[in-house]
């Protein structure tokens, strides 16, 4: 088991809280952990809930000799992905950064952040 002072700190989680009209309660959610949700009556609830099951889930984890996700905002991230496109917008994208006088990837880059 890994000592509690080596897992992650389960307050750095990216959780949201939605309003579910299916279940007519709001649920907490964190992108770290997809399958795990807390249903409660109010946002701070709903918040709460799922930040505890969290803690439970990496010290379970933990305990099971699981790797415990580290949160997105404790990831590095190297700054480049692959991203496929048809033919089309390919040339249609290299002709425009062609004609701006800019990389393909300064074009698409600049794309990317404007959205």
């Amino acid at each position: 088991m890994s000592p509690i002072h080596e897992l992650p700190d389960h307050t750095h989680y990216a959780y949201r809280v939605l309003w579910s009209s299916e279940d007519d309660e709001y649920v907490g959610l964190c992108a770290e952990f997809p399958s795990l949700s807390w249903l409660d009556e109010t946002q701070e609830k709903a918040l709460q809930g799922i930040r505890r099951l969290v803690l439970e889930t990496i010290e379970d984890m933990a305990v099971n000799s699981e790797v415990v996700p580290l949160p997105l905002a404790e990831r590095s991230y190297s700054g480049k992905f692959m991203v496929r496109v048809s033919t089309d917008l390919h040339a249609r994208l290299s002709r425009e950064a062609k004609e701006l006088k800019v990389s393909l990837n300064y074009l698409v880059n600049q794309r990317l952040a404007s959205s």
